[in-house]
């Protein structure tokens, strides 16, 4: 299809359409897979931005809170058609993890008490567990680069699994740390490059980035206060309604006001906030178990778009077994309460890319804007750790005991992912075939 396109012409956006529509049902692999993805096929296959610009790109959304991935392809589809561009880009990068995992959800609910079907989760958890700490090691590699970042991630951690401290106030801490470490010890925390193996060469022929420096990506006050009022409202109109229907303290206003919290601490990407999940949906609210926050994990990392889209599943499980509708319909009550969670998740990333973009360009490099941002990427790595000893603690212990099969799962699971590099969709799926082979052999 891009062939046809001659170098150094504007990519019509019916072509960037179907494109965006592809990816968002082929972008498996969490945020390196995605973003490796989207490298390949827009910088070396259709030559639709350079290597440099997409680097540029790729670096602007490792600062920002949510997920990289969906705002890498915002990012890209605004620098090409402006804001409807971006839109449609975010949109249709998560589209289809949308409605895959409310799908899911309502066959996990209806069929998860199937023997089989719990046989197939009882693998599932302990390689979800080793899944966990894999991506602290990988985030940890790229982000722990010295003692004093060591530190912060050892802090963390330990507030997080010990002192039971809430994950707003670790990154407050590790923002404020970040502060005054950008004036005490500059060299501390200064951010590495984001994702050096993306620095290959690249095609001799490229699109030009002449192209791509419009009006629209300059910074301009006027334009900036437009979009922030549009996004104020795009917050307080739904919220209002659902104040209106139901109260502050129903259901679906509580949804959109914690997954709006959410959005806004989602620095490190989707494994930074499951703390702040299961924390809030687990043990504040109650809204589905640690079992089925768990199962929720293991479904976002076998569909297609953002790790984060777990929230979807948290949110139809919420709806489906407790919302104002679910006595009367279940799964619309559900699937409602997966939109409000959808809805305010993804909101603020559009925001921080269509308003936000030209703004935070200007300032990037300036140590004293990105310090703090790379101590809560510190503090992100052990939050993390804490998740997987979370996860340990209720997948590899049964009554207090040793669980040696759930254990042997995620020792094969964090190898494959760890050393073989294996799908994390082929790693899942092994470990249920093997839980459910265990399950008819009578193990």
């Amino acid at each position: 299809m891009s062939a046809s396109l001659r170098v150094g012409t504007a990519i019509p956006f019916r072509t960037a359409l179907w494109y965006w529509l592809r990816l968002g049902f082929i972008s498996f692999g969490g945020p390196a897979g995605q973003i490796a993805l989207m490298h390949r096929e827009l910088v070396e296959e259709r030559r639709w931005i350079s290597e440099a610009r997409f680097l540029h790109a790729l670096n602007y959304c490792m600062l920002l809170p949510g997920p990289e991935g969906q705002q890498l392809a915002t990012y890209i589809g605004w620098l090409m058609h402006r804001t409807r561009g971006g839109i449609a880009a975010g949109v249709l990068f998560v589209l289809p993890s949308f409605v895959i995992l409310i799908a899911l959800a309502w066959t996990y609910l209806r069929f998860g008490t199937v023997p089989v079907v719990n046989a197939v989760f009882a693998g599932i958890k302990p390689a979800v567990t080793a899944l966990v700490v894999h991506a602290a090691f990988r985030i940890g590699a790229r982000t722990l680069t010295n003692g004093g970042l060591w530190a912060i991630a050892v802090a963390a951690c330990c507030a997080i699994s010990v002192l039971h401290a809430p994950f707003p106030l670790v990154v407050a801490v590790a923002a404020a740390i970040g502060a005054i470490g950008a004036f005490m010890v500059p060299t501390l925390l200064a951010p590495a490059t984001a994702h050096p193996k993306l620095l290959a060469t690249a095609p001799a022929t490229l699109s030009d980035d002449h192209l791509l420096d419009q009006p629209h990506t300059r910074f301009r006050a006027r334009t900036f206060a437009i979009i922030c009022i549009v996004g104020v409202l795009l917050w307080l109109l739904p919220m209002g309604l659902l104040v209106h229907w139901h109260g502050w303290h129903g259901q679906y206003a509580q949804l959109g006001w914690f997954f709006s919290k959410a959005a806004l601490l989602t620095f490190g990407g989707a494994y930074a906030v499951l703390p702040y999940v299961y924390q809030g949906a687990v043990l504040h609210y109650g809204w589905l178990s640690a079992a089925q926050m768990m199962d929720g994990l293991a479904f976002g990392e076998s569909t297609p778009g953002p790790l984060i889209m777990v929230v979807t599943f948290v949110g139809f499980i919420a709806g489906y077994e407790g919302g104002p509708l679910a006595a009367e319909s279940p799964f619309m009550s559900g699937a409602l309460a997966a939109a409000v969670a959808t809805w305010f998740t993804f909101l603020p990333s559009f925001l921080f890319i269509l308003g936000g973009g030209p703004l935070v360009e200007s300032t990037r490099g300036n140590l004293k804007f990105t310090a703090p941002l790379t101590a809560i990427s510190a503090a992100v790595v052990g939050v993390i750790a804490s998740l997987a000893l979370f996860f340990a603690e209720h997948t590899l212990l049964r009554e207090g005991r040793i669980d040696w099969w759930a254990v042997v799962i995620a020792i094969l699971a964090f190898f494959a992912l760890q050393r073989l590099r294996l799908n994390v969709m082929l790693v899942l799926a092994v470990a249920g075939l093997l839980s459910v082979l265990r399950f008819y052999l009578g193990a």
